[in-house]
């Protein structure tokens, strides 16, 4: 089994303009159908990416892949936006913490753990997606959203005494699932 230096990974973390992040055992998420039937009922996505359901698999079969991982690093960043109901706005600050996902993500690549990464909304990597003709062109930059694998971020965030409700500062939360 390959170790792991927690110290020097939380050192990098320090570096990337984090809220704040925690880490867990998979084991502490909440997995819920409430979370999917959300997603399919309100976001305009459902059915259109390979980021998304169905095309993640069930619930059940996400919480399973899961918790095939030890570890995993929860982390948030914050952008201000002047209103936080206007959604193209909000939406517009996402790119920034894809990147510093893609960040952490490589921080505990570099310690040798092989990552899966969830982030926010749908994938935005592609004009269109190949969803469902052709297979994902991106695999290894696209990050499922959260809520597509039926978990419940706040739940998590709150037992943790993570902010997720901060004004009109947008808080982004992205799950790095990790193993040796």
């Amino acid at each position: 089994m390959n170790m792991w230096n927690r110290e020097a990974v939380e050192a990098e973390l320090a570096q990337l303009p984090l809220l704040e992040y925690a880490f867990v055992k998979p084991q502490e998420l909440v997995f819920t159908e409430r979370v999917r039937h959300v997603c399919e009922a309100e976001c305009p996505m459902y059915g259109k990416t390979w980021a998304c359901p169905p095309a993640v698999g069930t619930v059940e079969e996400c919480r399973e892949k899961c918790l095939g991982y030890e570890g995993v690093l929860i982390l948030s960043t914050v952008t201000e936006v002047s209103d936080i109901a206007n959604l193209e706005e909000t939406l517009a600050t996402r790119g920034g913490h894809e990147a510093v996902t893609h960040q952490a993500e490589a921080i505990l690549q570099a310690q040798g753990l092989e990552t899966m990464g969830l982030s926010t909304e749908a994938c935005a990597i592609c004009d269109q997606c190949a969803y469902p003709d052709g297979p994902c062109r991106h695999p290894a930059q696209m990050y499922p959203c959260v809520e597509s694998h039926g978990i419940l971020v706040t739940e998590v965030a709150e037992r943790l005494g993570l902010e997720f409700f901060n004004g009109n500062l947008v808080t982004w939360f992205s799950l790095v699932f990790f193993r040796s």
